[in-house]
């Protein structure tokens, strides 16, 4: 094993035991945002680098440090890993002229990546379902996102998760509100970490989400956005309070909360758990009105969130939220040429009839292939040999309650079983 490749540090295999969690989750997920009349929509892993320059930001920690960026060895184009959703669902949105034909509800699940120390929560190949309303511009889509999200802990079992929102306000308050923060940080130069004097001209706001522990004082006492709010963005933001309100959604406002994208105005909002560690968000998003003019588009309202699966489903695992595994509904053991030929006849039969149906294969004694029949956690077995092919019937065994093995006839097992 020592020359054996092994996969990249901070990229998982899903294992089998795993993978059915994940499935669970998948198809919950799919049917809630169903429920909400959201379509999926599939993008490409890999995408120009621009549209991440232009959509994130160039002065962000996900540009600047995280992303696998490549040349194409072809056409000497700089090719990105996607390492989040919303820019490469707006590009195709434009591409495709989906706002054509009106506002969209879209979501997307699969894999981001960006290059991080790997730790628990936070991996280099990761996650992410993604939920994105197109061409909404009010505050009633911004707590829709909201809602829908508390209808989905609940149907994953999860507790103890903590709402909070804010505003970032229209593009002519956050300059204000920069020109404000620039001239704050600016007396306090001494006390800027690395990050901060980087940031203090070119994306100021994003001091305010470091986590350097002797930066959370100077922060702490900064001049707040919403004392420079318009009037418009504090009446969207009031109104999607109310409506929050009246759906009895509990939340905390949080005037720090800047997110990481440069793309967000208007509302923004995390929902944060204290039971994984320092990895404590797990859902996030917010209004980003500029970013379909801003990646190419005409001009169009937008919001939507993004959450971690792995989180999600350490977090479900957290709150005691037990998911069994799928088990088949009959092992089929047999032994001698003809009972072979005849088990794959009743395998097919059983299929057709809608039931799951695990056929042995490598031989072995009766005795043998039990073991694996009963390992295998399926619920019956049926075992073939010479006298049910002489009478083409089949004797069918409990595994999981105390019961006598019956011999009945194939056309009969469907209706015993699901007695």
């Amino acid at each position: 094993m020592a020359n054996a490749v092994k996969a990249i540090r901070g990229m998982n295999d899903i294992l089998p035991e795993e993978s059915y969690r994940w499935a669970f989750f998948e198809q919950t997920v799919q049917r809630w945002l169903s429920a909400y009349g959201y379509r999926n929509i599939r993008t490409p892993i890999v995408e120009q680098t621009d549209l991440f320059v232009r959509s994130i930001g160039e002065v962000t920690d996900i540009v600047e440090k995280e992303m696998y960026t490549f040349i194409d060895r072809l056409n000497n184009d700089s090719l990105t890993l996607r390492p989040e959703g919303t820019a490469s669902c707006v590009r195709a949105a434009i591409e495709h002229n989906l706002l054509y034909n009106g506002a969209q509800r879209l979501f997307y699940l699969g894999p981001m990546f960006r290059h991080e120390r790997p730790q628990k929560g936070r991996y280099r190949q990761f996650h992410q379902v993604g939920v994105e309303a197109l061409g909404f511009s009010g505050p009633d889509i911004d707590a829709e996102l909201i809602v829908m999200c508390a209808r989905l802990w609940n149907l994953l079992g999860i507790s103890g998760l903590r709402l909070e929102i804010s505003t970032l306000g229209n593009a002519q308050s956050r300059a204000l509100h920069r020109t404000r923060l620039i001239k704050y940080f600016e007396q306090h130069h001494a006390s800027l970490d690395e990050d901060s004097l980087r940031r203090l001209h070119t994306n100021p706001l994003r001091i305010l989400d470091s986590k350097n522990p002797q930066m959370q004082a100077l922060i702490e006492n900064a001049p707040k956005l919403i004392d420079d709010l318009d009037e418009e963005s504090g009446v969207h933001f009031e109104t999607l309070q109310r409506i929050l309100r009246d759906q009895g959604i509990d939340f905390e406002i949080n005037l720090r909360l800047v997110r990481g994208l440069d793309y967000y105005n208007r509302t923004v909002f995390e929902w944060v758990t204290d039971k994984l560690g320092a990895q404590g968000t797990v859902c996030a998003g917010g209004r980003y009105d500029g970013l379909v003019e801003q990646v190419g588009g005409k001009p169009a309202p937008a919001c939507g969130f993004a959450m971690g699966v792995e989180r999600l489903l350490a977090l479900m695992q957290e709150c005691g939220k037990i998911i069994d595994p799928p088990v088949p509904d009959v092992y089929i053991v047999h032994q001698g040429k003809q009972a072979m030929r005849y088990a794959w006849q009743c395998a097919e039969f059983l299929r057709n009839e809608g039931l799951d149906i695990v056929l042995h294969c490598g031989g072995g004694s009766f005795k043998s292939q039990m073991k694996k029949a009963d390992a295998s956690g399926a619920r019956f077995a049926i075992i073939l040999g010479d006298d049910e092919c002489n009478v083409q019937q089949v004797t069918l065994k409990p595994l999981r309650e105390a019961a006598e093995q019956t011999r009945l006839a194939l056309s009969e097992v469907t209706e015993m079983i699901r007695q």
